[in-house]
């Protein structure tokens, strides 16, 4: 057990100590937050305020670049926000479920080859997107679902990188003798699961869907390989066009703007599950 410090001079150093470690949290919080700070001035400035140089000061045209990227016929901002919440809200939700059942099976039974399984998907997660992306979009449109949300949505089942922070977590916090005794009492093995050990892990699927809808709505790759037709693009792509429309011409306060846009929804879903990160990564992290 630590001892309180007795003297001046190990309180003069503890007190340093702290002092040192706020200075270093404020330093980073300052930088984490400048630049979400400096995209809402812009925001706020027109495209030859921006031209200028840098500005701690918010301009006063918020409201003309939010009435201009609205009125843009070719960049759908309302279907791009649209589209990107169903497709990263789905996405999320697959994700997280289906790596908690899968990392609950791995957990709970015993089979043969179940550390070949384990193995297995562990080296899938190794494997970059872009490797598979050609025979992906080759199989996509042989199945005629080219220019459609499911091959963004139902991929997302198989998580690897998920799969083994919900593993990690399970082996953290849950006892086996809670899901044996559910079993003495005659439940089945989905109602088990769905009633017992998802409450338990609530912390881990509030941490996993905040990284799954943002790495989702972020996603530039693949909907651009996958979706054609202007009404069913996400925000990313729709960004992108309005970056590359016309590099002698395009407004520098829409683009802001629209980035601004864009990120709301991520920060509303990261306050609404916030309070479960500290609490999901710390026991994920306890047993490697």
């Amino acid at each position: 057990m630590a001892h309180a410090p007795k003297t001046r001079s190990e309180k003069a150093v503890l007190s340093a100590r702290r002092a040192w470690c706020y200075l270093v949290l404020v330093l980073i919080s300052f930088l984490c937050l400048f630049f979400f700070y400096i995209l809402i001035v812009n925001s706020t400035r027109t495209h030859f305020e921006i031209q200028k140089g840098f500005s701690l000061l918010p301009g006063k045209s918020m409201l003309t670049n939010f009435k201009n990227v609205l009125a843009d016929a070719n960049i759908p901002v309302g279907s791009g926000i649209r589209n990107s919440l169903i497709v990263s809200a789905c996405s999320a939700a697959l994700s997280v479920y289906f790596s908690a059942l899968t990392a609950y099976g791995i957990y709970a039974y015993n089979f043969r080859f179940k550390k070949a399984a384990f193995a297995i998907i562990l080296l899938i997660m190794t494997m970059p997107t872009q490797v598979s992306a050609l025979g992906f979009l080759q199989l996509i449109t042989k199945m005629g679902l080219k220019n459609s949300f499911i091959p963004l949505i139902v991929p997302s089942i198989a998580a690897p990188t998920v799969f083994f922070f919900m593993k990690q977590y399970l082996d953290a916090s849950l006892p086996m003798e809670i899901v044996e005794a559910a079993r003495i009492d005659g439940a089945g093995e989905f109602y088990t699961f769905n009633h017992i050990v998802l409450p338990i892990m609530k912390p881990a699927l509030a941490v996993q869907a905040i990284f799954s809808f943002v790495a989702s709505w972020n996603n530039y790759f693949i909907p651009a390989l996958v979706l054609d037709s202007a009404d069913k693009k996400t925000l990313p792509i729709l960004i992108a066009q309005l970056r590359s429309a016309d590099f002698l011409k395009f407004d520098m306060g829409k683009v802001y703007m629209m980035v601004a846009i864009a990120i709301l929804p991520v920060i509303v879903v990261y306050l609404l599950l916030s309070k479960f990160i500290v609490r999901g990564i710390a026991l994920g992290g306890v047993k490697g």
